[in-house]
């Protein structure tokens, strides 16, 4: 007798089997610059490489809780990001060299976040300027990392891609206010627009257009001088979902 388990006519024996894993791209802001977390590996393949945090999906767990138990085990981050969304599906035949693995892959991003501690297979875990993990992606950077800092599987491009999915989203959506503290001032969010950039940008056209932009910035009726010099107005994010003008990323 068929069962839900085993429809009738079915047998799973007649496909190839393969596993599934999630990956994290994880980016923050710190020290001015665009950071991402990664982890160090411990075990083959790739021992003493630096990976994504990330790892196999159990039998019984959803993409999203494997995501989350992922980062917890690798990292010790149990809280959740500001903004979390599903980045992409790798799939090369040949990205693991232990067997057909697809990897669907997480973009989170959230404000200052604290350092990670390491481990599960991870023996190490640390926020890392992508300017030194993609040089290619900043290229007024001092190049490329030290010795050990080349990623492990296909990472470097999933990581490529988290980047510009994060590049992207700050041109149409009021995603750059998730880099920031609750309130923020107009500067404040001008150097996450750099950071996650790579670019300068002007001061004044920058604040003309972010509080020109109806629903993005709104004056909470106090100021801070957090940054140093003049008080400065403080900001939360309005209630806008799509940028109208966008700001467009320069030449």
């Amino acid at each position: 007798m068929a069962t839900s388990q085993s429809p009738a006519g079915y047998n799973a024996r007649d496909w190839p089997p393969f596993a599934v894993t999630v990956d994290l791209v994880v980016l923050t802001v710190r020290d001015g610059a665009l950071s991402a977390l990664v982890v160090r590996r411990g075990e083959q393949p790739f021992a003493g490489c630096l990976a994504l945090p990330g790892g196999f999906v159990r039998e019984s767990e959803s993409l999203g809780r494997a995501a989350a138990r992922e980062l917890a085990e690798e990292t010790g981050l149990a809280q959740l990001p500001v903004h979390l969304e599903q980045l992409a599906t790798y799939g090369e035949v040949d990205r693991d060299p232990r067997m057909r693995v697809i990897s669907v892959a997480y973009l989170a991003l959230a404000p200052d976040l604290p350092t990670p501690r390491a481990g599960g297979d991870a023996v190490a875990a640390a926020w890392t300027p992508v300017a030194s993990l993609l040089p290619e992606f900043f290229p007024g950077s001092a190049g490329a990392g030290p010795a050990g800092s080349t990623l492990a599987f296909d990472h470097a491009k999933i990581l490529s891609d988290g980047v510009e999915r994060a590049r992207a989203k700050l041109e149409y959506s009021p995603l750059a206010a998730a880099f920031c503290p609750a309130e923020f001032t107009v500067g404040e969010l001008r150097r996450v627009y750099e950071a996650v950039w790579g670019v300068a940008l002007d001061p004044r056209n920058f604040h003309r257009k972010v509080t020109g932009t109806q629903g993005f910035l709104i004056s909470v009726g106090d100021t801070t001088a957090r940054q140093g010099g003049r008080p400065a107005q403080l900001f939360r994010l309005g209630d806008v979902t799509l940028l109208n003008p966008p700001m467009l990323r320069p030449n």
